[in-house]
């Protein structure tokens, strides 16, 4: 049987206040596209397919735009909430759409519940484990200890409770959104520390012959057995040098497992761009970039002026700035005390205008900062008399 396997989709987020919604408009078409032309037998979604637990109305009716499309393709799919989706909101309806083949698994309580797909090979159990915030679901699962390891556990244990009743050869898949040792994480994802330590071992899954995982950003293999699919889409610019990709997962008779990347449409591509500003805007290296949403970070000594205008005349598309300015070190044996010692309150906020920008102020700027402080020590002496 044959599987693509997506997840973190985030419907509604932006990169840097610039809308993804016609790049994520883009994807679920391709995905469409994708399952019909491969003869995908289902498509698994592995979380957060949303990016907030409201999500703005335009990302639903993509949402609602793309159920139609699948189901409307005969592909049944397999969707779960991940910690970014309200798992209730998602739900809505889940049992009147599931007729339509669009198996939604928002309920931690249905997990042992699975969507029971047949091949020539025999049955295929998909188990929808939603995420599982510990401190929410450790008295559904009768654990004492609120951590993600625990819960995870106990809910794992009754999906294998329940494969164990199924007919011998049953196959099993099981969806997942969760920190899983030996995923490398992004600046995208929502820290899900919070209820207990955030990761859980990959043999939390064992007897189970694939894993879709959600929740980090790049596709990852922990084992041939256990994978993130990664989101579709960069959303931070530590994804810059990221691969987007589904999985293509063919599960054969015995629990063979086949694997191989589908590549996603990539709406604009990502470029981390350091050095000084004048370099940045006359290295004819940086060509290729002048399309690609930019971050720079510039290592100029002095701040210059107007840096987003002035990038952004080579990079439209520049969105980021970072400021890591090149200096020589400080002097770490001199205390903050003794760096203030004999040091004026004109002098001090000097050294910090210097501090911050690189240069200290100039004539008109210190004629700022001493008549700031006269009015303060003016003001002072009016209250004192």
């Amino acid at each position: 049987m044959r599987f693509l396997h997506t997840s973190d989709w985030h419907l509604g987020r932006s990169l840097h206040r610039v809308s993804m919604l016609g790049a994520q408009s883009a994807f679920l078409d391709h995905v469409v596209d994708r399952a019909r032309a491969l003869e995908v037998d289902a498509v698994l979604v592995a979380g957060d397919v949303y990016d907030r637990a409201v999500p703005p109305l335009a990302a639903v009716e993509l949402f609602d735009r793309a159920l139609h499309r699948l189901a409307d393709a005969g592909v049944p799919t397999v969707m779960i909430s991940g910690n970014h989706d309200s798992a209730r909101r998602l739900g809505v309806a889940a049992g009147l759409i599931e007729r339509a083949g669009i198996h939604l698994r928002t309920d931690p309580a249905g997990c042992a519940a699975p969507v029971v797909l047949t091949d020539e090979h025999g049955d295929i159990a998909l188990y929808g484990l939603p995420y599982l915030e510990p401190a929410l679901v450790k008295d559904e699962f009768g654990v004492d200890r609120a951590r993600h390891e625990t819960v995870l556990g106990a809910a794992m244990d009754r999906v294998r409770a329940d494969l164990a009743a199924r007919p011998p050869g049953t196959r099993s898949v099981v969806l997942a959104h969760a920190f899983v040792t030996g995923g490398a994480a992004s600046d995208s994802e929502r820290d899900i520390t919070v209820g207990g330590v955030a990761a859980v071992s990959p043999a939390v899954f064992d007897g189970v012959d694939y894993v879709a995982l959600g929740h980090l950003h790049g596709c990852q293999t922990l084992t041939e057995r256990v994978r993130y699919s990664g989101s579709p889409i960069a959303y931070s610019f530590s994804e810059a040098a990221h691969r987007k990709t589904m999985w293509l997962i063919d599960l054969g008779a015995g629990g063979s497992v086949t694997a191989e990347r589908i590549d996603c449409p990539v709406p604009r591509p990502l470029a981390r761009l350091t050095g000084r500003l004048d370099e940045l805007l006359d290295d004819p290296a940086h060509a290729a970039h002048e399309e690609s949403f930019v971050e720079a970070t510039l290592t100029d000594p002095v701040r210059p002026a107007e840096p987003m205008a002035r990038l952004a005349a080579r990079f439209p598309h520049a969105l980021s700035l970072v400021f890591a300015p090149e200096r020589p070190p400080e002097d770490d044996t001199v205390s903050y005390a003794g760096k203030l010692r004999g040091r004026t309150r004109q002098q001090i906020a000097e050294d910090f205008v210097a501090h911050v920008r690189g240069a200290g102020p100039d004539d008109a700027e210190s004629a700022v900062l001493s008549a700031a402080f006269d009015a303060v020590r003016a003001a002072d002496a009016e209250a004192a008399g």
